[in-house]
Formats: C-alpha cells, structure tokens, sequence
C-alpha cells in the first residue's frame, strides 16, 4: 500500500533531495606546452523538444577564435547526445590553449555518422519510439561570445566554454510537431555558446557516468571511464557527498559511479557528489513509457553498458520485469528516503531511471533501480503560479510529450527556495511571464495529491530565450 507523505515532510525531504543530487587527470584532447599556456574545458547542454529523447550528433572539432588566431578547445571527434542533456551539464572535453581573448567559436560537425533522432510516439498504445536522420544543412557553425562577455583566459588559467544545443529551433519543425519526410528531418544546427567559469553554474558538471577504472586512497582520486570516450580523474575531499554509507574505499574496479562537481586546472573533476550506482557490470537508464503490474515496464534506453548484445542504446525494451528488484535508490540519497519517495509502488510514466544487473546467457536481470534527475521541457500554464514563501510554491506546465501524457493535461511542479532560476526573477517572476517556455531540471515522484500521476520537484527552472 502507498504511504502518503504531508506536504511539510515532503518539502522536508525533498529539500535534502535537492542539496545531495549536486550541481561539483585525465582529458579528451592535451596539447603539451610551458607556463604561458591555459586550459579551456567544454560543457554541454540541450534547449530541448519535448518529444525528442536522443539527438546524437558528432562533434569533430571545436575552436575558438579572435581577430588574429584560432585554437584548438577540442579535436578528438566526439558523439554526443544532446536529448539526454536536457537541463544537465556534462563534461565533452579539456584542452591547453594560448592565453588570450576569444570573441567567438567555431563547431565542426560530421555529416558522416549522419545525426540521428529518436522521439516518442504518442499516438500508439503504449507510446513508441520513432527515429529518423538527420540532414545537416551544414557541417561548420561559428557563433560569437555576447561583446560584452567574451571567453578570457589567463597565463596558466582555466575558463570554460558551455554549449547549448537548440534543438527547437535546430530541427525542422511546423505546428510544434516534427517535419520528417521519409525517415530524414532537416536539421540546421543553431547552438548558443557562453564563457563560463568553473565555479559558475552553468559551469558546474552535474552529470558524469561510467565505470571505475582504479581507485587511490592515498592521493583521494579515483580514475572512472567517462561516458565521451576519455578517462576521468576524480578528486574528492571531507566536502564530497556519497550514497548511502559508501566511501571512497568503498569504490570497486568496474562498478558503476555518477559524479556531479567542478573542473580543476589539470581538467579533473573535484566531486561534490559521487553515487556509486552499482557494483554489477551492466546497466541501461532511460525514460518510463509504460507501467503494469508487477511492476513489468517498457522503457526507452537511452544509455547503457553491458548490454549492447541483449539490449541496445537508442531501443525500447518491453516486459522488463523489476518484480524481483529489492534495491531501490534515489540519486545521491540512500535507502531511508527511498521508504518514503520512491519504490515499485512509485513509479509513473516519464520518469527516468537507471536500472543496474547482470547479463548471463542473454538475458539481462535488474537488480537496482535508481531514480534519476532530469530534464522536462514545457510551457507555463498562466496563472498558475502558486508562491507559499519566497520561492517556495508551485506552478503548473503543460508538456507534448511524457509528462503530460501521464497526467492527462498539465502537471505540478513544486519549487522550494533552494529551487535555482535562470532567466527570470523567481515565482514572482514567473506569474507575469505568460506562457514561456521552460526547461524544469528535478526529480519526477509519483504525486501524493493524484497518485499515478507526475509531481516535478524542481532543482532548476530556466526560461527559454
């Protein structure tokens, strides 16, 4: 039976949510200098569609430029998918430059692999995954920095460069649907670039996952295999969060770790958070599309590892049957808040969840289930804003997609003071915004006022310029 929470403990519990799930050498591309060099490191995210759950597209290279040179940030080609960085910042690469002033950057795409989109179907039952190719319209984009706010950096410093995918308006796109004519859709890349710092937030990693590769107590590092291809260096001290009762010492070669933290001068990471998921060897993570008894999901899997021969990133598995799983995890937070939050009674469609096991004769068996933060992209629903204290409220948002799907119409987001906005001055800010667009990053409970139906607990609500 479901236990209902009041909204005062609910608060309570998810404000701590909030603080554990972060947003905190070893680099993509290295270029071997002397004390006159800097560094530059590369984040990236994604302005989102709705219905789109994966744009992969490869990078192959990325410089930045000013009236008399250009650099080299990051060369090694790099396939990113975009979709899964919906609201969440990763870490694609890190590399000496000159120091100097850089007014803008050039972004070198591959037409071959050509993009590709997945996006969710909502016209079937359950909802299915539709794909198409991308057509790029071209493979150079070059976009300057704002005048007033260029990319610098020092003799021996760190600046960072964050790049914002804009699908919406990337993709070929009429009457908010997408515009595919036989299996290919138009794409002609429009990103938005910034000059960040490392401790700013849109400097911040608040997602990196992959596998342990070896763990030093005696220097407080681990080394982890990244999700872009490199490998990882990162730092922790006294600040660092864990899960659970874990430790660095806990750390095992080739168990499964999701760091959020902040890039150091050498291009490592130091963590505010490290989740160590799990200690099998295979996971897949994406979004719920359909529940039934048991509970038996289908799911579209937007990562994976270790399963590639059972089931494949960019696929959606039915019948996955997580009746047998006894380890149920929030990101970042251990078993005491999962009684209360999240368990196989919680689960709602549109969420996003990291499911951990075995592979052995074909066959992948769940073994954990993590509820993952996300992204979710909408429109407000005038006057809707709701404000208790400060920021501390809620406001409905209507989604074409998941969210929306599950609830039947608009959904709540519940906000907290701890809650970060970007673009727009708070709920107070929000109830005079009309009908903006918005990208809410949080986690997704099954909501204690309509049970089976989605509450968004909101980390960060960013209006789209």
């Amino acid at each position: 039976m479901k236990r209902l929470l009041t909204g005062s403990a609910l608060f309570a519990l998810i404000a701590l949510a909030f603080t554990a799930c972060g947003g905190g050498s070893s680099s993509s591309t290295s270029n071997n200098g002397g004390a006159t060099q800097a560094h530059v490191f590369v984040t990236g995210e994604d302005a989102p569609v709705s219905s789109v759950v994966a744009f992969n597209i490869t990078i192959n290279q990325i410089s930045l430029n000013n009236s008399s040179t250009s650099v080299v940030a990051m060369n090694t080609p790099t396939t990113v998918d975009f979709g899964r960085l919906v609201g969440l910042r990763s870490l694609l690469g890190f590399n000496a430059i000159a120091p100097g002033t850089y007014t803008s950057a050039t972004i070198t795409f591959a037409s071959n692999p050509a993009p590709t989109i997945d996006y969710i179907d909502l016209t079937t039952t359950p909802p299915s995954l539709g794909t198409a190719t991308g057509v790029l319209s071209t493979s150079t984009v070059t976009v300057a920095f704002p005048s007033s706010a260029p990319l610098v950096v020092a003799s021996n410093g760190l600046a960072g460069l964050h790049i914002d995918f804009d699908l919406r308006d990337s993709l070929a796109i009429s009457s908010g649907n997408l515009v595919i004519n036989n299996g290919q859709i138009a794409v002609t890349p429009v990103l938005d670039v910034q000059a960040v710092s490392a401790s700013s937030d849109l400097g911040q990693i608040t997602e990196f996952t992959g596998n342990v590769v070896s763990v030093d107590t005696s220097t407080n590092s681990f080394v982890m295999q990244g999700p872009w291809g490199f490998q990882e260096t990162i730092d922790v001290n006294s600040s660092t969060q864990y899960n659970g009762s874990n430790t660095l010492s806990s750390l095992v070669v080739n168990g499964i770790v999701d760091v959020a933290g902040t890039v150091q001068a050498d291009g490592s990471i130091l963590a505010d958070s490290v989740e160590l998921i799990t200690t099998d060897q295979a996971f897949i993570s994406g979004r719920v599309l359909a529940i039934s008894p048991g509970p038996v999901i289908t799911m579209f899997v937007g990562e994976e590892l270790g399963t590639s021969g059972v089931i494949p990133v960019d696929s959606v598995v039915q019948n996955l049957n997580l009746s047998g799983v006894l380890n149920w995890d929030i990101c970042f937070i251990g078993n005491f808040f999962t009684n209360e939050l999240f368990n196989a009674s919680y689960l709602v469609v549109g969420q996003r969840i990291f499911v951990g096991g075995t592979v052995q004769n074909n066959t992948f068996t769940p073994a954990v289930v993590s509820l993952r933060r996300q992204g979710v992209v909408g429109s407000l629903v005038e006057n809707s804003v709701n404000i208790v204290s400060g920021n501390q409220g809620s406001f409905n948002l209507q989604n074409d997609a998941l969210l929306s799907y599950a609830a039947n119409g608009p959904f709540p987001v519940a906000t907290d003071n701890q809650t970060v906005f970007v673009n727009i001055n708070g709920l107070s800010g929000l109830q005079s915004a009309g009908a903006a667009n918005l990208v809410v990053t949080g986690l997704v409970f099954d909501n204690p006022q309509n049970l089976g139906t989605p509450v968004v607990w909101s980390h960060r609500v960013r209006v789209l310029q």
